[in-house]
């Protein structure tokens, strides 16, 4: 009969760290998306240059965050 202890050896293997780099990793690249989306819509007149240059403000700026 168990005492209350338990062994973790013999608990499932639940990797956070990766999970959670993972789901940040996701969560980065559907706000991107999101981003090129609304600039198209949003502001149609934007260059290719300013869009890009928008773009990479808002990556900068996501990953400051997502820190």
């Amino acid at each position: 009969m168990s005492d209350g202890n338990f062994n973790r050896a013999l608990l499932p293997h639940t990797p956070y760290q990766s999970g959670l780099k993972a789901g940040k990793a996701m969560g980065a690249m559907h706000a991107i998306e999101a981003f090129k989306e609304y600039l198209a819509k949003y502001h149609p007149d934007l260059n290719e240059t300013s869009f890009l240059e928008q773009l990479e403000n808002f990556r900068q700026l996501l990953s400051r965050r997502m820190k």
